[in-house]
């Protein structure tokens, strides 16, 4: 017996003209992988019956289930209930529990009651309805020939909702699906191209049943593991030896698992060594800061920043002497370890980040092209920087040097750490 798969189909013209972005799909997509029922092919279509009929066909062609997310609001626009009821061959009823739901949700909302709103209440007779607990649109399930329709809302948490106390449970009721493991090591400070030089005899070596897949952001790869088999049991051995001797070829490289962000890791560090932490910024205009402090919890390790724009906030509150910047510029290792330490000394922390560099577009020289970028992280132990060359792109640039510096201040916090 073959595997099931499934497809998902987005509807709304939000989507199509780029007002609203698909998040759905990302979210289902995962979560459907996990039970064992790989999503192969998403597509997005307009509110509109013929697309409708004719991208359902397509996905019942090829797929055992059809997740179909959008279309099921209130208004004239939406046309996706009455278009299901057409393709199964079904007429539209009420239904008195999804009516009474939707009288008491609006109840505690304190809506009136419209003639649009007890409209969503009527259902194709033939379906299967799982109740919204969010909203007003119940889900509708579907069975033909073998294969399942899916039919949920678009607004994000009413989708998750169903999807989390019902539809993923019977879905895995109703097809037998092989146990599917995935696990995500994470890297940075080194490019896809030289992970996959890296782990080229790793990868010839896997067993048939397991694959890796490269996913890599700007300063960052994404390695993710993903094994499929009948034992569970089996698969969590297989992965946790091929988890080992990846990290051990990519161990320089390698921060944490399974989608944790680095400044997430840095505030799992800094909180168990009870260090603490400032930032002084110039080209990154407090990015750090902020990706720093979006960790809750972070007030016990986190004292402040000072963005360093222009180079008199750089003497006035950085000590950075003028004489300094005119003879080696601000984009320089003199003036960004300077700026770490008297960051370290004004916050009065363990270790203190600091970044200069030319973000672009403009302002690039030919010794100091754009992307030209210093870091320097500062301790009780000393301060030590480096120089990187990011690359052309400015919102590009800002990403790698806040991941750089963040890199930086985590093996120093590290290193330190282990040497007491």
């Amino acid at each position: 017996m073959k595997n099931p798969t499934s497809e998902i189909i987005t509807i709304g013209d939000e989507i199509l003209i780029g007002q609203t972005i698909d998040t759905n799909s990302a979210w289902i997509g995962e979560r459907m992988s996990m039970i064992g029922i790989p999503v192969k092919r998403i597509i997005s279509i307009s509110d509109s019956s013929d697309e409708i009929r004719l991208a359902l066909a397509d996905s019942i062609s090829r797929a055992d289930v059809v997740l179909i997310t959008g279309g099921l609001g209130p208004t004239n626009d939406d046309r996706t209930k009455s278009t299901l009821a057409e393709f199964f061959n079904s007429e539209l009823i009420e239904d008195k529990t999804v009516l009474e739901d939707i009288l008491q949700l609006l109840k505690v909302r304190n809506v009136p009651v419209s003639s649009l709103n007890r409209a969503q209440a009527l259902v194709p007779h033939n379906c299967r309805v799982i109740r919204n607990p969010q909203g007003t649109a119940p889900c509708m399930w579907f069975e033909k020939d073998g294969k399942v329709v899916i039919s949920m809302p678009g607004v994000p948490y009413e989708m998750i909702s169903i999807m989390e106390t019902s539809v993923l449970s019977l879905l895995k009721t109703h097809f037998k699906t092989p146990a599917i493991l995935h696990k995500t090591i994470m890297t940075t400070g080194v490019p896809e191209s030289k992970l996959a030089t890296m782990l080229v005899d790793w990868e010839m070596a896997l067993p048939g049943n397991f694959s890796i897949a490269y996913l890599p952001s700007p300063g960052m790869v994404r390695l993710r593991i993903s094994g499929i088999g009948d034992s569970r049991t089996g698969l969590e051995t297989e992965m946790s030896y091929l988890t080992e001797s990846l990290v051990a070829i990519v161990k320089d490289y390698h921060f944490g698992y399974d989608e944790i962000s680095l400044e997430e890791k840095i505030g799992q560090i800094l909180s168990e060594s009870h260090r603490s932490i400032a930032t002084a910024e110039s080209c990154t205009g407090g990015n750090i800061a902020r990706l720093l402090t979006r960790i809750p919890g972070s007030s016990s390790y986190y004292k402040g920043s000072i963005v360093a724009y222009a180079n008199e906030i750089k003497v006035k509150y950085l000590d950075v002497p003028e004489l300094m910047l005119n003879q080696y510029g601000a984009v320089s290792q003199q003036v960004v370890e300077q700026m770490a330490k008297s960051c370290l000394l004004h916050f009065d922390t363990d270790f203190s980040v600091a970044t200069s560099g030319i973000a672009g577009p403009e302002g690039g020289t030919i010794a100091k092209p754009v992307g030209t970028t210093w870091i320097a992280v500062a301790s009780r132990e000393g301060v030590f920087s480096q120089c990187f060359q990011f690359g052309e792109h400015r919102e590009r640039n800002v990403v790698k040097a806040s991941l750089a510096a963040l890199n930086m201040l985590r093996i120093e916090v590290l290193k330190e750490t282990i040497s007491k």
